[in-house]
């Protein structure tokens, strides 16, 4: 990919971020290191981090645009993600989630 910017304003752009994104994680080690503890609003409102993080990950690996709804539907990632899902909420087993989607995913690319 080509840019318009030289090197120099590239390596700026990246070491601006990475100090931005260095700040951002060591105010809250920071504020919450002279704390006793994590206040219970925040504590809640952090339990929902790691479902929205692998959320954003793995939805839009799973659905795929196509032009047709039908198309979207029938799409064999889509079918094993939510087979997967049905998994992880039934069984609660890791191992058995994976394996099911894995299973599931295979057996609908290569055997159907």
């Amino acid at each position: 990919m080509t840019t318009s910017y030289g090197p120099l304003a590239v390596w700026a752009v990246i070491v601006a971020i990475g100090v931005v994104t260095y700040a951002i994680r060591f105010s809250f080690i920071a504020l919450f290191g002279r704390t006793d503890a994590v206040p219970p609003r925040v504590g809640r409102a952090l339990r929902f981090v790691p479902p929205a993080v692998l959320a954003a990950l793995v939805f839009p690996a799973l659905i795929d645009a196509q032009p047709t709804v039908t198309g979207t539907l029938a799409d064999d990632r889509l079918i094993a993600g939510t087979l997967a899902a049905v998994v992880a909420w039934r069984t609660e087993n890791v191992l058995a989630t994976i394996g099911a989607g894995m299973v599931a995913l295979w057996t609908l690319r290569f055997l159907l």
